[in-house]
């Protein structure tokens, strides 16, 4: 009996992607098998040649799966350890971000099965990388979006990285399915197609070598001294109203010795409460830095009243304080967290909960666009925890932007490997933008990342302490800066829609 006669027994074959699933989730940090990257897709490729539509729906589904239940394990932590959640409910949650996940690629197999050309060499190398990534992208954005674990990021430390500024994640995402379409095409193409694929495989790693010491982007004025404070303060203890006066004191503390450094940044929320129930305190800290050259960038909470409706705004924000900038700047959280920081609901249901007195939390979003904060000399791209996973969202602000600040507090994922896969994601971002990146969190990864998605420096995790270094700030616009990543999108709808027309035209021949 041969392999493909095996794996199409049901039970099988869906083990056997859920397995190539659970696999690819080592190809990102903090395993990093990128290799895997690029083999566990094919293997689905293959799995999916000969299947009928509800097969490879079922197929892509329990990929996914395996792809999601290891590599987002540490959502368990956040609901049930850290949340105190119910198991029951913490376990539906879990199940239900699988199955929401699987359902993406249940329906992009049921495509590939439907429409695409059964095989050769436009099925693997065009139609099925086209209609992959477009999936992917669509997944980004659709229902608020979840990013996480998409192909592009498994490449932060390879030459295929090198092509980051070029063409973004989603690129090196559609260039991962195309090497591995191509080592479909190797083992079961005919001789023509094989010499296709090989040249296909060969080129991409051969211009990812040329450009790997091209520098995208220029120096802008000097190096300048960067610091992270990192409070250090264990999740299920950083909200209790006793630990507060404690908290704060470890923060001023913690501050005076970083002073002397150009810009000092705290992590997300640092201080567990609103910024404006304590004025003077953010005042007398910045006072103190400023007196030592100090510029100071904070992440805080904070609320402010709607000048139209009067109504009390709260915001998830980043504060900066410099002496060159009148008064204070602001940054407010764009992507908000569904279920934690908002609740998905129309308008109506949101005023209800509030006339009812019912719990819920409901942060208003930041605009889409907000122009750079200046401090310390430079003009600063800021994010704050994972929104920085919306690549194209930073674009705009590069026009002018000369290095990039992400605050986050990844403590609510305890042990795991949610941040070292937040952190790939923020190198990712640097690499993109040609700039470097502070990053400060919690109780880590507190980073400074180079320009070229290099890690510069980092902070011993869950200790408070203070990380100084210095970094180059750059200006100018990369490649995939400048075009964003819709010449991408776009490429993979055409290369999956032109696999559709050819599959029906060669079916109804």
């Amino acid at each position: 009996m041969s392999p493909r006669d095996i794996v199409q027994r049901r039970y099988v074959g869906s083990a056997a992607a859920f397995v190539a699933g659970m696999l690819l989730s080592l190809s990102f940090a903090p395993v990093g098998w990128w290799p895997l990257a690029i083999l566990t897709p094919a293997i689905l490729m293959w799995l999916w040649d000969g299947a009928t539509p509800r097969r490879a729906a079922v197929l892509g589904f329990w990929f996914n799966a395996g792809t999601f239940s290891v590599g987002t394990y540490w959502l368990y932590i956040a609901i049930k350890q850290i949340g105190h959640a119910p198991f029951l409910l913490a376990l539906f949650l879990m199940i239900g971000l699988v199955a929401i996940m699987g359902a993406y690629h249940a329906l992009l197999g049921w495509f590939t099965a439907k429409y695409l050309p059964p095989r050769g060499a436009v099925r693997w190398l065009v139609a099925i990388p086209g209609a992959w990534l477009f999936t992917e992208w669509w997944r980004s954005w659709f229902l608020s979006g979840f990013g996480w674990l998409a192909l592009g990021y498994a490449h932060t430390d390879n030459w295929l990285g090198a092509l980051a500024p070029v063409v973004g994640q989603f690129g090196l995402g559609f260039l991962t399915l195309l090497l591995a379409g191509a080592l479909v095409t190797l083992v079961q193409g005919e001789r023509r197609s094989r010499i296709v694929a090989g040249g296909v495989f060969v080129a991409i790693w051969i211009v990812a070598f040329a450009v790997r010491d091209v520098e995208w982007t220029r120096p802008y004025s000097r190096p300048i001294e960067v610091a992270v404070v990192q409070g250090a303060i264990p999740q299920d203890e950083k909200w209790l109203e006793d630990n507060l006066e404690n908290i704060i004191d470890i923060y001023r503390t913690r501050t005076r010795e970083a002073h002397g450094a150009d810009l000092i940044v705290w992590p997300e929320s640092a201080i567990p409460d609103l910024a404006n129930n304590h004025i003077e305190f953010y005042r007398d800290v910045y006072q103190e830095a400023s007196a030592h050259g100090s510029s100071l960038m904070v992440g805080t909470l904070r609320y402010d009243e709607n000048p139209k409706t009067g109504e009390e705004e709260f915001f998830n924000s980043v504060l900066s304080m410099d002496k060159a900038t009148p008064g204070v700047g602001w940054y407010d959280k764009h992507h908000l967290v569904p279920f934690t920081e908002f609740v998905p609901v129309p308008g109506f249901v949101r005023q209800w909960l509030k006339l009812m007195s019912l719990p819920y939390s409901d942060f208003n979003r930041g605009a889409a666009q907000q122009a750079p904060l200046e401090s310390a000399g430079q003009r600063i791209s800021a994010s704050v925890c994972y929104e920085d996973a919306y690549g194209a969202t930073q674009l705009p602000a590069l026009r002018t932007a000369t290095m990039l600040v992400n605050v986050t507090n990844d403590a609510w994922f305890g042990h795991s490997s949610a941040r070292y896969q937040h952190l790939q994601i923020s190198r990712m971002r640097a690499r993109e933008a040609g700039r470097p990146m502070v990053r400060a969190a919690n109780d880590g990864v507190s980073a400074v990342i180079g320009a070229r998605g290099e890690i510069v420096k980092t902070a011993p995790e869950y200790e408070a302490n203070v990380m100084r270094t210095r970094i180059q700030p750059r200006i100018g616009l990369t490649p995939y800066a400048s075009a964003g990543n819709w010449p991408v999108v776009c490429l993979a709808l055409v290369f999956g829609l032109l696999g559709a027309y050819l599959g029906r035209r060669g079916k109804n021949a």
